[in-house]
């Protein structure tokens, strides 16, 4: 574009424009896409976020020791979480996309968003089936599970009900080379695309669906074939990831990772050419048609709802696991502790300490998420790739509480707890930090006044966002050279933080007076000429004088 951009119109603003009053509009059974965006980012961000579940539902028996090959294990399954969530994130940005372009529903076109839902849904069952749960023990390996009897153990998982969907594991982890998986996963992202794309087609043959800036185009032809191009763009990808799992599957891996970084691997090929080549006038007839740029950032509301709904998720999973394991047995309270409820409920004292530490640690994570969108006014294309990568760690943080809460069963492997933990920590907070660093790049387009340079809310922001990647890093750091204090090191970050973000106003006021302070006192010493100076020579790097 070679002239300034007018604001990407909002879902609200759309509907004032639109045509036709409310009653209207519900007698010809038509309503509004609001209420139904809301349903849909809440269960994206679901399906995104129970992606971890198979990852921290990985039993391991406190006789095993956290070598190289439980290192692998977990490491792989955590790329695999990765993937998927990032994909399921992708499939999200294009429902975004989706609904800037139609305005308006119909039945018709809720019943396809549900029929769209619902194969989403389906997403964790192709990467998870109950009775996948490893055991490691000591001693001889057990004969490796054969695919014949994953896909036995398989089809006699279909009755499992969706309350157990806790205690499944991830198929695509435990087989990667069995072609099940992936083809199963490409499947339901081909047809998530295949109803999207019908979804455009019905829309755009009931023009007043759309949102009225196209409704009132002359070149909606162009506009439904741009479209398309952008929806159809990862499903053929995938379609070309199941055909190859059959003969060759890691090449299935790396077309369906080229679903996550196509979009901006086209942004930043677009930006080199437009630099190299220079921007070139666009035709007539398509000014109309390339104001409303698809490639634009997503709505700021629609990244808060899905991002509120990952963090709501998380910390709501953090608790499934107390309420599974961690109640006592009325037969163990009579016999092993005489009756005390309150002994046996001590005994699982690590559990709570590992999951009000992490609870916090969610908490304070979004604390920090709404204050850093309270001051963005607009969100770019990297700031939100930055979200993205920031909530799929956060997602982690389940496996964190996993890891923390198992000291009392693997008092071994505490420091290798301690330190994925503060990894996951570390990686979801600064990527918000990089968010607030990319705004300030363009700040003028991207943040509130007082959050600028020389803003009243700047270094308060700035410390904030720095405070949990700062902890996380010392943390991490202590239990290099404090190996045997790893658990007491860790503990008193979960403490200290909450109440660091408790005083963190009246620290950054202090600190920022006694800059001040200093500034005044070094100043003058710096500003008064020494004896004699006024007959040497002067430097070229002091300023010359009035």
């Amino acid at each position: 574009m070679s002239g300034p951009q007018a604001p990407e119109p909002t879902l609200e603003g759309q509907a004032d424009a639109s045509a036709g009053s409310p009653d209207e509009d519900a007698a010809e059974g038509i309503q509004h896409s609001h209420r139904m965006l809301s349903f849909s980012d809440a269960l994206l961000s679901i399906i995104a976020t129970v992606m971890i579940l198979p990852v921290t539902h990985t039993e391991i028996s406190p006789e095993q020791e956290f070598d190289k090959s439980v290192q692998r294990l977990l490491a792989t399954r955590i790329a695999v979480y990765l993937m998927t969530f990032l994909i399921v994130t992708v499939a999200w940005a294009a429902h975004t996309r989706l609904f800037q372009v139609v305005g308006k529903i119909d039945d018709t076109l809720a019943l396809l968003n549900l029929a769209c839902m619902m194969t989403i849904t389906f997403l964790p069952f192709t990467v998870s089936h109950r009775g996948f749960r490893p055991h490691f023990h000591p001693g001889p390996s057990r004969p490796p599970l054969t695919p014949e009897h994953a896909l036995l153990k398989l089809s006699d998982s279909w009755a499992v009900g969706l309350d157990h969907v806790v205690a499944e594991f991830s198929l695509m982890v435990t087989f990667p080379e069995v072609p099940l998986g992936i083809f199963l996963f490409c499947m339901c992202v081909i047809a998530i695309g295949a109803v999207q794309a019908l979804i455009v087609l019905y829309a755009f043959h009931f023009p007043h669906l759309l949102s009225p800036q196209i409704e009132r185009s002359a070149h909606r032809g162009l506009y439904r074939q741009r479209v398309l191009g952008i929806i159809v763009r990862g499903p053929a990808l995938c379609l070309a990831a199941a055909g190859f799992s059959l003969f060759f599957y890691p090449a299935s891996y790396l077309l369906m990772a080229m679903v996550i970084v196509l979009p901006h691997v086209s942004k930043a090929a677009g930006w080199c050419r437009a630099q190299l080549v220079g921007l070139r006038e666009p035709p007539a007839h398509s000014v109309e048609v390339f104001t409303f740029d698809l490639h634009e950032p997503l709505s700021k509301e629609r990244v808060e709802a899905f991002s509120d709904g990952v963090y709501a998720i998380v910390a709501t999973l953090l608790i499934l696991d107390i309420c599974e394991d961690n109640v006592p047995d009325a037969k163990d309270v009579k016999e092993k502790f005489q009756g005390s409820l309150v002994a046996a409920l001590g005994e699982s004292g690590p559990h709570f300490l590992a999951y009000f530490g992490s609870f916090a640690t969610v908490g304070l994570l979004w604390f920090a998420h709404h204050s850093l969108f309270l001051h963005i006014r607009r969100a770019t294309q990297p700031m939100g790739l930055l979200n993205t990568l920031s909530l799929a760690f956060v997602g982690g943080l389940p496996l964190a509480y996993q890891q923390t809460s198992a000291f009392t069963k693997q008092p071994r492997d505490e420091l290798e707890s301690v330190r994925i933990s503060c990894a996951i920590i570390f990686l979801a907070s600064i990527f918000q930090f990089a968010i607030w660093t990319t705004a300030l790049l363009q700040e003028g387009e991207t943040l509130q006044p007082s959050a600028r340079f020389g803003g009243r809310e700047h270094a308060f922001m700035f410390a904030k966002l720095a405070l949990y990647p700062c902890a996380s890093l010392l943390a991490f750091a202590c239990t290099c050279v404090l190996s045997s204090f790893s658990t007491a090191i860790f503990h008193a970050m979960q403490i200290a933080v909450p109440f660091a973000f408790l005083l963190l106003r009246l620290l950054v006021r202090l600190a920022l007076a006694g800059l001040r302070a200093l500034r005044g006192l070094v100043g003058p010493v710096l500003a008064r000429p020494a004896p004699g100076a006024a007959d040497e020579a002067q430097s070229p790097l002091l300023p010359a004088p009035c």
